[in-house]
């Protein structure tokens, strides 16, 4: 494997805890645009939902509603409600996940973090966990073009950091969608995390070359030590 100098990360469910923010939002959006607990377009969305996590929020709701304007209403309404939960204090580092971003940064990787969520969301989780100093790029899917399941993301995040190719890019998250963008990235390590929404089984038939207990794990695949994070 080459020498890995960027790494391309994934928020919720990755390095950021969750906590069932991300689907409590989504319900309370769909919700709001007509499709009530309980009803047959409420449990299909929120079928989706679980299929398509770690991908552009616009893109599912587009999914679930096929209508534009409803898309953007209840995406609208997804960062309203996810907003109040960053602002109620309910973000949290995952166990050790600044100390592994500190490590990566010390061994002279560059950090790309990467979501789902829009910048302005994005921005606010970073903001409440006091992550700037630690990241040297940020991208929500309008930055890179197209979200996950789709390479754009770590390719996006390669390019801007001035990675040489793609054998020396890392990508990790906690979902299928993650693992299919590092892979169709052709990044030099892929691996999927379980501290988020998606199984070991899941990540497996994802084609993770790797599957992680937590974030931490990928430092000894880089020949970095752990001993910080404990």
């Amino acid at each position: 494997m080459s020498r890995i100098n960027v790494a391309c990360l994934d928020m919720a469910g990755t390095t950021v805890a969750d906590d069932g923010g991300v689907m409590s939002a989504f319900r309370a959006a769909m919700e709001q645009v007509g499709l009530p607990l309980g009803s047959q377009g409420y449990e299909r969305g929120a079928q989706i939902v679980q299929a398509t996590m770690g991908q552009s929020k616009i893109e599912v709701f587009r999914r679930i509603l096929g209508d534009e304007a409803a898309a953007e209403a209840a995406n609208r309404a997804f960062e309203a409600h996810y907003a109040l939960a960053v602002r109620a204090g309910q973000v949290a580092p995952l166990p050790g996940a600044g100390s592994t971003l500190a490590a990566l940064r010390e061994a002279g990787i560059k950090i790309c973090l990467a979501t789902g969520f829009s910048p302005a969301t994005r921005d606010a989780v970073l903001d409440a966990l006091g992550w700037h100093p630690l990241i040297d790029i940020a991208l929500s899917p309008v930055d890179a073009g197209r979200g996950r399941p789709w390479p754009d993301l770590p390719l996006t995040a390669l390019l801007r950091l001035g990675g040489g190719a793609v054998s020396e890019l890392a990508v990790a998250g906690d979902t299928a969608s993650d693992i299919e963008s590092g892979l169709r990235a052709g990044a030099g390590l892929v691996a999927g995390v379980l501290t988020g929404s998606a199984s070991r089984q899941e990540l497996d038939a994802a084609g993770a070359p790797h599957v992680l207990e937590a974030i931490t794990g990928l430092l000894p695949l880089l020949g970095l030590s752990t001993d910080r994070c404990t």
